[in-house]
């Protein structure tokens, strides 16, 4: 039981490593909390319960770990902008956890492979998926970046970038930077940075046309850095 431990242990840290390495959220101690608490949990079904080692069923605590890890992973999930962060590092504490189911097993080989083959993921098909990433072919729409300014009353800032944010989130642009600058007394200018994977000037259109109804916004302008560039306006 010492060696099933230690090996969800050791086995959980090596899957962090790398976690650790990119200053994600969950590293070292929390995959190898998460590896050693699955093989505890293994354990206690297999020997905690009846009479004799072993008479209980060990798959039904297994089975908890699988449904439970869920919650931990959630943790580690934000949302950036119109971006998620943390799905690659929350799937990586679901497989510690199976490394730890494993190694509560004693399939210590198994429990080995299964961590070899994490961590291979997560450094070599890191550089692959950014290697084969879908690139427009000659005559597509190539991405473009957008710059969306409006210009408010100092009191409603924050209400206009709250509804920027809203409107942006039904669309297809990634929100890079958003800030407020004073443009002159008593009125704020409030910058957005945006990415879309081509250009679509229509959809833009329709997620600021918001906020040029806003009795406080004085102006909404944006313009399409690349690949031309072309400015429209709603004063």
């Amino acid at each position: 039981m010492l060696l099933r431990v230690g090996s969800g242990l050791g086995l959980g840290a090596l899957i962090g490593f790398e976690r650790q390495y990119r200053a994600r959220m969950a590293g070292s101690r929390t995959n190898a909390l998460v590896a050693v608490g699955a093989t505890l949990f293994v354990l206690l079904s297999a020997h905690g319960f009846g009479d004799a080692p072993g008479s209980a069923d060990p798959t039904r605590v297994a089975a908890q770990v699988v449904s439970g890890i869920g919650f931990l992973g959630a943790g580690v999930i934000l949302r950036d902008g119109l971006s998620v962060r943390g799905l690659n590092t929350a799937a990586t504490l679901w497989c510690s956890a199976a490394v730890g189911s494993l190694a509560g097993a004693g399939l210590h080989l198994v429990a080995a492979v299964g961590t070899v083959a994490v961590i291979v993921v997560n450094i070599a098909l890191r550089q692959l998926g950014r290697a084969v990433d879908r690139r427009p072919e000659s005559g597509e729409e190539s991405p473009t970046n957008y710059t969306f300014m409006a210009t408010t009353k100092d009191d409603a800032e924050a209400h206009v970038r709250a509804l920027l944010v809203q409107s942006l989130t039904r669309t297809d642009f990634r929100l890079l930077s958003i800030a407020s600058n004073n443009s002159s007394e008593g009125y704020v200018e409030v910058r957005a940075e945006l990415a879309g994977d081509q250009r679509d000037d229509r959809q833009m259109e329709s997620a600021v046309s918001r906020l040029s109804l806003e009795p406080a916004v004085t102006s909404v302008r944006w313009q399409a850095e690349a690949p031309a560039t072309e400015e429209k306006g709603a004063d």
